[in-house]
């Protein structure tokens, strides 16, 4: 499976938000990115990571940063998700998981000891020049955007 590191090239994407507008990486170019993978709309890890990168998404703003969350779920899903917790962030839609396999956040991992194929919860750091500048694999779901944003901030 592959991984990025720091300094790799992000790889470039296009895929559609919530509302079904193709969202690409080029979007974003000049100016940095998070983009969080997790594995499902409205669960209870998914909900709570999502809604704290929500809670600091004016701080992620003040810094310059944008942010978008990719799962495999549908643009309905997406819909209601955001809705029912007031997202203000754009969530895309990656089915097929070709998106999460190049960034090395779709294969196996093992959870509860047992081994199976899915999502890995992973966070990129994407710099303006389109280059990874912090990759996080394997992440917690709590408390996950403050060590995103600490990463940032330095604070």
């Amino acid at each position: 499976m592959p991984r990025l590191d720091p300094g790799d090239k992000a790889p470039r994407f296009t895929l559609p938000d919530q509302d079904e507008r193709p969202v690409s990486l080029a979007d974003f170019e000049g100016k940095p990115l998070v983009v969080y993978f997790y594995p499902a709309d409205d669960t209870p890890g998914c909900t709570k990571e999502a809604c704290q990168f929500n809670d600091n998404l004016q701080a992620f703003n003040r810094a310059g940063v944008a942010v978008v969350g990719i799962s495999p779920d549908g643009a309905a899903k997406h819909t209601k998700f955001r809705e029912k917790y007031g997202l203000k962030f754009p969530l895309l839609s990656d089915p097929g998981h070709e998106v999460m396999g190049v960034y090395g956040a779709w294969g196996e991992k093992t959870m509860y000891g047992k081994k199976s194929v899915g999502t890995i919860r992973s966070t990129f750091l994407v710099g303006p020049d389109g280059t990874v500048t912090r990759a996080w694999y394997n992440v917690r779901a709590d408390g996950h955007a403050a060590k995103v944003l600490e990463a940032l901030t330095g604070s």
